[in-house]
C-alpha cells in the first residue's frame, strides 16, 4: 500500500513538471528606474523586494520544479504588476505609494519568502532606513492615510 502511493505520488509530481506555467524565467529588460532618493534606499530594495518587484529576478533552483514554481511565477507576476521599478514611468499602473506602508504594516516582504532569501530579512535599522528611502523615493498614499 506504501509502496503504490509513492509511485503515484512519484508519477504525479513527474507529470506535473511538464505543464509550461512558472517554466518560463526570462527577466525583461529594464527600462528605466526611480530616482532613488540614496544609494541606501536602492541597495535595501533590491535586497528584500526586487526579486518580485523589479525586472531583475533572481530565479533559485526551487523556482524551476512545479508546483513550487506556479507560486513562485505568479507572486513574481503580480508583484511586478502592481509595482516594477524597473519600468518607472512606462507603467501604467506602479503603486510606489503604497510601498512604505508595505513594509512598515509587515506585509512586504511575506513571510513565506523569508526562508528561503535570508538576504531579504532586515534589521530594525535597516527596515526604518528602507521605510524612510521609499517614503522619500515614492511618497506615500493620498487617499485617507
Amino acid at each position: 500500500m506504501k509502496t503504490e502511493l509513492l509511485i503515484g505520488a512519484l508519477a504525479f509530481v513527474t507529470a506535473i513538471q511538464i505543464i509550461p506555467f512558472g517554466h518560463d524565467h526570462t527577466n525583461p529588460p529594464v527600462v528605466a528606474e526611480p530616482a532613488w532618493d540614496t544609494p541606501q534606499t536602492r541597495t535595501l530594495f533590491k535586497r528584500a523586494c526586487a526579486d518580485c518587484h523589479s525586472n531583475e529576478t533572481v530565479w533559485p533552483w526551487y523556482s524551476h520544479v512545479a508546483p513550487v514554481s506556479w507560486l513562485v511565477a505568479h507572486d513574481v507576476e503580480e508583484g511586478r504588476e502592481h509595482f516594477n521599478v524597473s519600468l518607472w514611468g512606462v507603467q501604467k499602473k506602479n503603486d510606489g505609494d503604497e510601498a512604505a506602508e508595505e513594509v512598515e504594516e509587515n506585509e512586504m516582504p511575506p513571510l513565506v519568502y523569508l526562508p528561503t532569501h535570508p538576504e531579504a530579512r532586515l534589521t530594525p535599522e535597516e527596515k526604518t532606513a528602507l521605510i524612510a528611502g521609499l517614503k522619500a523615493t515614492f511618497g506615500t498614499e493620498k487617499h485617507g492615510h
